[in-house]
């Protein structure tokens, strides 16, 4: 009996000891929640808010843009410093389209994608005009302005119509 004596104070000794241990390990949590707490609260007192507008944004520059993409506004064209001559141009909405370019010598189709006589390489074909990549720049072949000719004057005087005195008569259908 003596023992089970023993053995219940040593059990409660025990329990007694983690009780106390988990009291004062809270109290010491419980202590330090309250430090933290106030050191939160006087740092809010001691340091407004600067509060501000936010800066601006910048100027929207859509040119900006369309250049990081390899775009090129309409005024900023650059004409080409190819010896090329752009004939024609056939735009197909499916499948490839041509354009004739012609230097001094001859003239040749063309089509996207395939490199030129000077060194540039044909990028794009439009009904008005060729884009050209040169120099990693674009440059444009133009077609000639509609109010020059595509074909040369007759220097050959123009002959004046003379009258006929021949009339064709619808027919009657007898003869």
């Amino acid at each position: 009996m003596n023992s089970s004596i023993q053995v219940l104070k040593h059990c409660f000794s025990s329990v007694w000891a983690s009780l106390a241990l988990i009291l004062v390990y809270g109290s010491y949590l419980v202590w330090q929640e309250q430090g933290y707490r106030h050191s939160i609260h006087m740092q809010s007192e001691l340091a407004p808010l600067n509060v501000s507008d936010p800066p601006a944004p910048g100027l929207f520059k859509p040119e900006a843009i369309a250049t990081l993409f390899g775009l090129v506004t309409q005024d900023r064209r650059v004409p080409s410093a190819e010896p090329l001559q752009l004939r024609a141009s056939f735009v197909a909405s499916q499948g490839s389209s041509q354009a004739l370019l012609a230097d001094a010598q001859s003239a040749r189709f063309y089509s996207e994608g395939e490199p030129l006589p000077g060194g540039s390489v044909l990028r794009r074909i439009e009904m008005d005009h060729v884009v050209l990549w040169r120099n990693g720049r674009e440059e444009y072949l133009t077609l000639k302005p509609p109010n020059q000719y595509v074909l040369p004057l007759s220097t050959a005087p123009a002959t004046t119509s003379q009258e006929t005195t021949f009339y064709l008569r619808p027919s009657t259908g007898k003869l």
